[in-house]
């Protein structure tokens, strides 16, 4: 680790830069305006849920890699894409067979894994990079072969045995392809383009305050299931807190098949008919253990339709809101979060296992948190699954961040896309209570109608959890903050990121400040606090000392008590990441240091300011 870690440190000196219940609130009605605008079409995500839980074989190892930054693996000379570009793995068979590229002779990559931090020449690199592996697959009848990628950045078309099977935009979110008619019994190979360049109709847009780590970043497999299949499946808690509801779409493949639904630890055994159309709803009487952070208990959850059966951990649990208060289960809760990047303390680079999510959020949890705020994008499933074994509320969002391109009704379509993605995958993943559409947008109708549209996706898909954004929108008159933002009228908690003392303001004068809302319902203090290098101490008015660090978190966390309806606060950041736009020698060097931990997990005194803080909320 150390290595690794020492890595990017020093190549940086070179360069010299740096489950649940319906949501009882008024904004669950579509905004007449908004809903009267043409809704975007979104292409069909074909996502069966929980493939994981099938039979599968894994694809993770070493891929060969070449770099193809004029993509001439992909276009002629003419620009045209090739008829026998890389994705056909060609190889020279004749002494005189002119091939310009050899899979089986390059270099490796380790998938899952961002490209930047394996390799010193990719350590800035934005382009296409094409990945090639060989498997071996014994095809029977009747079954399906699903190809499943937990995440690819940013745009990725994939290839089976020289075919193309479907391409995919977006860096942080799951994507499958049937590749059943493209497999053959033996030796097979998969091939993928992927390109991580920066575009501005992308979300996210070009400019970003996180490292645009390229490559298959998350796991990759291959599921085997019977041609009769459950597809998609939802099960949530009433909100008198009585009865579990259930919705199943299985497969057009036969509907003779009955669904059997199984919770041992609450008595249930039940089988239901399925309807013409695939699908079954359900509603059955129970009183399971409420999952929470104190107790976050997960029942063993079992899904047979023919010859299809599946399992899952799922816990049960209601997050609404009354005025400016959150209730779990029916009670307050003061929200102690911190907020997370998708980088990993055990190596360099994009975080992507279990081991990662654990060290990550035991360490939220040490930190004496209930609740994290997974930025900016959705992270991955072993993270949202962690959070539900350790008892953490998640905040989960889209990289609408900054300035996309709202006016385009292309950016609105990948934007939407993106949500349904997120959403489809971790429904059933009790710790999430939030979905958050946008980060610090500016103010314009056009942005209005942009995220009042998702919003609206949102709920019409989900109506169980709580919508979100964070804003940074406010007006000032001496010590006293009002916030304004229209965009606050249409969601059910308002998060809010402000950084006094570091970006605005005097820091002393941070205490005195008082917020005021027009608004009757809760505030999150998404973000707030400031930068510090590990171990660089000195005084206390110092910037980028410790010290000072730490007397930020204190008087902003004195500003914080002043807020009206503050529901909880998930200041910036745990652990410091890398980033570009960080240029600062000796003291950035490519990292954002608002961690309250280093890169390599060496706590600041920010630390004990914010755990101290916590232990009294939780006290209280």
């Amino acid at each position: 680790m150390r290595f690794l870690f020492g890595f990017i440190a020093s190549l940086a000196a070179l360069v010299l830069i740096a489950c649940t219940s319906e949501t009882t609130t008024s904004q669950n009605s579509p905004d007449a305006n908004l809903s009267a605008q043409p809704q975007a079409p979104v292409a069909p995500i074909n996502y069966i849920q929980n493939l994981n839980a099938r039979k599968t074989q894994s694809l993770d190892g070493k891929w060969a890699r070449i770099i193809d930054p004029y993509e001439n693996g992909y276009y002629n000379y003419r620009y045209q894409v090739h008829d026998n570009g890389f994705f056909k793995n060609q190889k020279k068979e004749g002494p005189r067979d002119l091939v310009e590229y050899n899979f089986d002779t390059s270099p490796k990559l380790t998938v899952p894994g961002d490209w930047n931090t394996q390799e010193r020449e990719l350590y800035y690199y934005e382009g296409t990079l094409w990945y090639q592996r060989y498997f071996d697959l014994q095809k029977r009848e009747g079954q399906k072969y699903i190809v499943q990628f937990g995440a690819v950045n940013y745009h990725a078309i994939v290839y089976v045995n020289g075919e193309k099977v479907g391409e995919h935009e977006g860096g942080f979110t799951s994507f499958q392809f049937d590749i059943s008619e493209f497999v053959k019994s033996g030796e097979n190979f998969i091939v993928l383009k992927v390109d991580n360049s920066r575009a501005r109709d992308q979300v996210p847009t070009v400019n970003t305050d996180w490292w645009n780590y390229g490559g298959i970043t998350r796991s990759v497999f291959i599921a085997v299931i019977p041609d009769t299949h459950i597809i998609d499946y939802t099960l949530s808690l009433s909100s008198d807190m009585s009865t579990i509801k259930g919705t199943v779409t299985v497969s057009a493949a036969t509907h003779n098949a009955p669904v059997t639904l199984t919770i041992k630890e609450l008595g249930i055994s039940e089988t239901f008919a399925v309807s013409e159309n695939g699908t079954l709803a359900f509603s059955l009487p129970a009183s399971p253990k409420l999952w929470s952070p104190e107790r976050p208990k997960l029942y063993d959850v079992s899904l047979s339709y023919d010859a299809d059966t599946l399992r899952d951990k799922i816990g049960f649990r209601t997050i609404t809101v009354e005025g400016d208060k959150v209730l779990l289960n029916g009670k307050p809760v003061f929200m102690r979060g911190i907020s997370i990047h998708e980088e990993s303390l055990l190596h360099a680079g994009r975080a992507h296992s279990k081991a990662d999510a654990r060290a990550t959020l035991e360490l939220a949890k040490d930190l004496g948190t209930n609740f994290v705020r997974l930025a900016h994008y959705p992270h991955n499933e072993a993270m949202v699954k962690m959070a539900d074994e350790l008892g953490l509320m998640v905040w989960s969002e889209i990289p609408v961040y900054w300035t996309v391109l709202f006016g385009d009704e292309a950016v609105y379509r990948k934007a939407e896309t993106q949500l349904v993605e997120m959403m489809t995958r971790d429904k059933n993943r009790a710790s999430i209570v939030m979905w958050s559409v946008a980060n610090e947008t500016p103010l314009s109708d056009e942005r209005h109608s942009f995220l009042g549209r998702l919003i609206n996706k949102a709920r019409r898909m989900d109506n169980t959890r709580l919508i979100t954004a964070a804003i940074d929108t406010h007006s000032m008159s001496e010590n006293e903050i009002v916030l304004e933002d229209p965009l606050a009228e249409k969601l059910d908690v308002i998060g809010i990121n402000s950084y006094c003392g570091w970006y605005w303001a005097v820091l002393e004068d941070c205490a005195k400040k008082v917020w005021k809302s027009g608004y009757d319902k809760p505030i999150i203090m998404s973000e707030m606090g400031g930068g510090a290098k590990a171990g660089l101490r000195g005084d206390a008015g110092e910037i980028w000392t410790e010290e000072f660090q730490a007397t930020v978190y204190d008087y902003n966390l004195q500003m914080a008590d002043n807020i009206d309806g503050l529901a909880g606060i998930s200041p910036w950041i745990l652990k410091d990441f890398l980033s570009p736009r960080r240029q600062l020698g000796g003291i950035q060097d490519d990292w954002n240091r608002k961690g309250l931990v280093s890169e390599t997990g060496e706590k600041k005194l920010a630390w004990d300011v914010l755990q101290s803080y916590y232990e009294k909320k939780a006290a209280e």
